[in-house]
């Protein structure tokens, strides 16, 4: 008899143990983006303009597993400390600056979602002046040609000596001299990826954040105008 309850029990412990793990199989994975990209801007759209539509991605990762969590930490307080002077709080891009450049180190973060897309991204020669790929320090002074830290606002576009960009406001003592010192959004030849098969890494900018010229349009797609970027070496 009371082996015949231990059965019993085995049974309803494996029945059980077999219904848990076809509901874990029974979950979705996730599903990319299908939006589709508009046209891209142009000099008349450019100042001002609303923001692009999202590209079509398949990229689907979740945050932390891109974004080091104690850098996503810091970029959420950010946000919440800012929140004021930022208007969209449903995408932030991070720059993680304790990474090289020859590794896609700008995360853009859905955070409704939890998706983030990681895209290349130079920092500025003041920042690296041995040229090593790794950005050794901050600056906010004028003619440091050095990447900021902290919290930007994403502001208007505009056509300027880099082609298209967008303007950022810095909102911490550490870049509060962002918009003066024309620290903005463009792309470059020496951010392309074919910088990284021939030299290793990106070439520097003059303190800007500078993407691939392929990357832009989908970077200000996903930017837009009211949206923080936040950079950190953590």
């Amino acid at each position: 008899m009371h082996d015949e309850q231990g059965l019993v029990r085995e049974r309803r412990a494996l029945l059980k143990n077999g219904l848990v793990l076809a509901g874990a199989l029974a979950v979705p994975g996730t599903v990319s983006a299908t939006t589709r990209l508009g046209r891209p801007l142009t000099a008349r759209d450019l100042k001002p303009m609303s923001q692009p539509p999202l590209p079509r991605t398949t990229v689907a990762v979740t945050s932390p597993k891109v974004v080091r969590p104690d850098l996503l930490r810091q970029a959420m307080a950010s946000l919440s400390r800012h929140g004021s002077r930022i208007q969209h709080h449903d995408r932030i891009a991070i720059a993680d600056f304790a990474a090289p450049s020859g590794k896609p180190r700008f995360h853009f973060v859905d955070l409704a979602s939890g998706r983030s897309t990681s895209l290349l991204v130079a920092h500025g020669s003041g920042s690296d002046p041995a040229h090593t790929g790794y950005l050794e320090r901050f600056s906010n002074r004028f003619g440091s040609n050095a990447s900021s830290e902290g919290a930007f606002v994403t502001d208007e576009y505009y056509v300027g000596k880099h082609g298209r960009s967008q303007r950022l406001i810095g909102l911490d003592p550490t870049n509060d001299n962002a918009l003066d010192r024309a620290i903005v959004v463009h792309s470059a030849w020496y951010a392309n990826k074919d910088m990284i098969e021939t030299h290793g890494m990106l070439g520097r900018s003059q303190g800007c954040f500078a993407v691939g010229e392929r990357d832009l349009d989908q970077v200000f797609a996903r930017l837009g105008a009211g949206r923080m970027i936040y950079a950190a070496k953590v």
